[in-house]
């Protein structure tokens, strides 16, 4: 096989195209805004989970009450 000829050896089809630049409007500001809210909402949330116990560790069961 000549030099070049085999997969990957040409580097000019090696290149990877330029990812043009697009302008954001508001809305997409917006998203990106709420979406990082959500995100720093989440984290928090997960951080005070963490600090309580388990809700229900299984050892209480059922309760009855005495009525019949």
């Amino acid at each position: 096989m000549p030099s070049g000829q085999g997969a990957g050896t040409n580097p000019i089809h090696n290149k990877k195209a330029k990812k043009e630049k697009r302008e954001e409007d508001d809305d997409d500001k917006a998203h990106k805004e709420k979406m990082k809210a959500d995100a720093k909402a989440r984290a928090d949330m997960a951080k005070n989970a963490g600090k309580k116990g388990p809700m229900n560790t299984g050892q209480q069961g059922i309760k009855k009450s005495g009525k019949k």
